[in-house]
């Protein structure tokens, strides 16, 4: 029993840490672009260290499995590499021309393009009899609220006074918004296609080293049309250097963890804990920017756990729902009472 409870709040765990690296990251990429750090040479740069990184844990671990790489698999690789380049850009450029604080309250869109996009593929199910069903949907539903209601409504400030810790121009700020949105979007499709290649190659280190590897040329290709100053290619011993080193490795450590927690729970129940960053990032810049925490936030946080607690008891009552399918249509086979005779005794 105590085993089943660690595993079924594994997932949860993993995810949490998968925030909390993702929000800090955001943070220390936009203090290191205030420096003059070119977001396009901050993916560059990160996805060929995620690279190097993943790249011998892929060649221990592609001995012990039979899965072999096809010209096709590599294909929808590429593409899902494609997909996840655009998402690196687009939320960096999105944190350069907005903040920290804009990128984690666009995340509460990805649920909804995830949720959307899974019920189109038919990789959900909504079957309106049935609990299960009404506490994921509702859930969902709960959850974005949250989020919306913690980055639109602030209400009286509870803790520190009130600072702008970045920036921007109306017109910078719009755009970076726009180019969130397009990263939540593209979020979404990087999901849903990661459980589609997982399922017809199960090798999931080979599949993000090549991740990485197309990542980095993608890129570079990119970096070099884009940007004709070779000055911004150098990198300084300051905050720019720490922000491509710990972006490089939370990258690789974050989507290996979100490719785990995706083969086990599936893409809607990653995506749900983005807006999750939102709380994440209100609780990182009181404690260490002194920003201002406001009612509304508490009130967005209460709510936005409200709807995790019933996407995630969803997901357990349709686990549990499909071990007894299982159990009932092995025991109506005539051999099976016989397996679970021997099997007890």
């Amino acid at each position: 029993m105590m085993g089943r409870c660690v595993e079924r709040a594994l997932p949860v765990v993993v995810m949490v840490l998968v925030v909390l690296t993702q929000v800090i990251n955001l943070i220390v990429s936009k203090m290191a672009m205030s420096r003059g750090l070119n977001f396009f040479i901050l993916v560059l740069y990160a996805d060929l260290l995620s690279t190097l990184i993943s790249l011998p844990f892929a060649f221990i671990f592609s001995r012990s499995n039979n899965c072999p790489v096809t010209f096709a698999v590599l294909c929808k690789i590429f593409l899902l590499a494609l997909v996840g380049c655009v998402v690196q850009i687009c939320e960096y450029a999105g944190t350069n021309y907005g903040s920290p604080t804009l990128a984690t309250a666009m995340m509460n869109l990805i649920p909804g393009f995830t949720f959307v996009l899974a019920l189109i593929l038919r990789m959900e199910t909504v079957n309106w009899r049935s609990l299960s069903s009404h506490a994921k949907t509702i859930g969902t539903l709960v959850s974005i609220a949250g989020a919306f209601v913690l980055t639109f409504y602030n209400g009286p400030p509870i803790l520190n006074k009130p600072t702008l810790l970045f920036l921007s121009s109306k017109q910078d700020w719009i755009l970076g918004a726009f180019l969130l949105v397009i990263t939540a979007l593209s979020n979404a499709i990087w999901y849903i296609s990661q459980a589609a290649i997982l399922k017809v190659y199960p090798a999931k280190m080979m599949i993000l080293c090549f991740i990485f590897l197309f990542s980095t040329i993608q890129s570079a290709l990119v970096s070099l049309v884009t940007v004709r100053d070779w000055t911004a290619w150098k990198i300084n011993p300051d905050i720019t250097l720490f922000a491509v080193f710990y972006t490089g490795c939370s990258t690789a450590f974050r989507v290996y963890l979100i490719s785990w927690c995706i083969e086990k729970e599936g893409p809607l129940f990653v995506s749900m804990f983005k807006p999750l960053a939102i709380v994440v990032a209100a609780v990182v810049g009181v404690i260490w920017f002194s920003d201002t925490l406001y009612l509304g936030s508490i009130i967005g946080g209460v709510i936005i756990v409200v709807g995790f607690y019933a996407v995630t008891w969803g997901k357990f009552k349709e686990n549990i729902s499909e071990v007894e399918t299982l159990g009932n249509s092995a025991s109506s086979t005539p051999n099976a009472p016989l397996l679970q005779v021997h099997t007890q005794n």
